[in-house]
C-alpha cells in the first residue's frame, strides 16, 4: 500500500467546532485559539463564518475575529459563507478562501436550510461565481456522502450527482464529509469513488466525524485511495445542530499522531498543537475529546510528578 508522503489538515475547530457552543466564546478567545493553531503548524484554518447571527448567535463576532487575526505568510484563512448577504459581508474580512455547503441527502437539506439541493446549488452559483472574480479560491462541503439522520444510507450515486452539481458552478475542491458519523471504510471510499467522477484526487477532502468511533479509520481508508487532504477540529470540538447524537470532528491531535506514526509528514508540532486544544477545552470547562491529547498530558503529568 502507497500512502501519500504528505498531507494537509485543515482546522475547522474554531468554526465547524465551536458554532454550536451554548455559553459565549470571546472574539478574543477564539483569536488565541487561531494564533495557537498557526504556531503549532497548521497552514489552513476555517476561522469563522458569516452567517446571521439569528441563527448561529456564536459567529455573530465574525469581522471582530476575522480583524483580529496575526496573519502569517503561507497560511490560509476560510469562512463559510451561505448566501450573496454573508459573501458581501466577507468581503470585507479578506478571506483567503470560502466554504459554501450542501448536502447528498434531499431531507437533510430541507431541514438545514430550507430548500432542496438543486435549489440549494442555485443559490450557490452567484456566491462561486463572486468569489472567484475577486480571486479568492472555493472549496464545497458535500455533508451527509454516506448517513443522514433522515434518511438513513445514502447512496454513492447521490454524492456524485452532488460533486456533479458543485464542479458545473465551479467549486474548486470539495470535501467529502461524514456528517453524523456513521461512515465505515468501504461505504467512504464509494463516496469518494462517486466524487473522483467530477474531481481529480487533489481537489478532493475527507471530513469525518467520530460518533461511532469510525474517524480515523475511515481516515485511513481514504488515504489508501490517495486522499491526502482532511479537515479536523482540536480538540475533537464539533457537531451537528440538525443531526441529533451527532459528536465532534475527528481531532486533530488524533490524526497526526496517526500520521506521525506512519511516517507521513504534516509540518505540525504534536506537542504544540496539544497546548492548543488544552487551552480552547480548559475555556469550555471540559476535557479535551482527543484520546491522544489525553493520552499525552497524563503522560506529562506523570513526568511532572517523578521529577518533583
Amino acid at each position: 500500500m502507497r500512502y501519500p508522503s504528505r498531507v494537509k489538515l485543515v482546522d475547522v475547530g474554531p468554526r465547524d467546532g465551536l458554532q454550536n457552543e451554548k455559553q459565549t466564546v470571546p472574539a478574543a478567545v477564539k483569536i488565541e485559539l487561531v494564533h495557537r493553531l498557526q504556531a503549532a503548524g497548521l497552514r489552513e484554518i476555517e476561522v469563522t463564518s458569516f452567517v446571521s447571527p439569528k441563527w448561529v448567535p456564536q459567529m455573530g463576532d465574525n469581522a471582530e475575529v476575522m480583524a483580529g487575526i496575526a496573519r502569517q505568510p503561507g497560511v490560509r484563512y476560510s469562512v463559510l459563507t451561505p448566501n450573496m448577504r454573508g459573501f458581501e459581508s466577507a468581503l470585507a474580512s479578506r478571506p483567503d478562501e470560502i466554504v459554501v455547503f450542501a448536502a447528498a441527502s434531499e431531507a437533510f437539506s430541507q431541514r438545514n436550510i430550507n430548500c432542496s439541493i438543486a435549489e440549494s446549488i442555485e443559490r450557490f452559483a452567484p456566491v462561486v461565481e463572486a468569489a472567484r472574480a475577486a480571486g479568492i479560491y472555493v472549496r464545497g462541503a458535500m455533508s451527509c456522502t454516506v448517513g443522514c439522520p433522515y434518511e438513513g444510507e445514502i447512496a454513492p450515486e447521490r454524492v456524485g450527482y452532488l460533486a456533479g452539481l458543485m464542479k458545473g458552478i465551479g467549486v474548486q475542491h470539495v470535501g467529502v464529509a461524514d456528517t453524523i458519523g456513521v461512515g465505515t471504510p468501504i461505504k467512504v471510499q464509494r463516496a469518494i469513488e462517486a466524487t473522483l467522477a467530477h474531481y481529480d484526487l487533489d481537489d478532493i477532502s475527507g471530513h469525518f466525524h467520530d460518533t461511532y468511533g469510525q474517524a480515523l479509520v475511515n481516515t485511513l481508508a481514504s488515504l489508501e485511495l490517495g486522499v491526502w487532504q482532511f479537515d479536523t477540529s482540536v480538540a475533537g470540538l464539533g457537531g451537528c445542530p440538525y443531526a441529533k447524537g451527532a459528536t465532534g470532528n475527528v481531532a486533530t491531535e488524533d490524526v497526526v499522531y496517526m500520521l506521525q506514526g506512519m511516517g507521513i509528514e504534516t509540518g505540525i508540532d504534536l506537542d504544540a498543537l496539544i497546548d492548543a486544544g488544552q487551552y480552547i477545552s480548559d475555556f469550555l470547562g471540559r476535557p479535551t475529546q482527543s484520546r491522544v491529547a489525553k493520552a499525552l498530558l497524563a503522560k506529562r503529568e506523570a513526568s511532572a510528578c517523578d521529577a518533583v
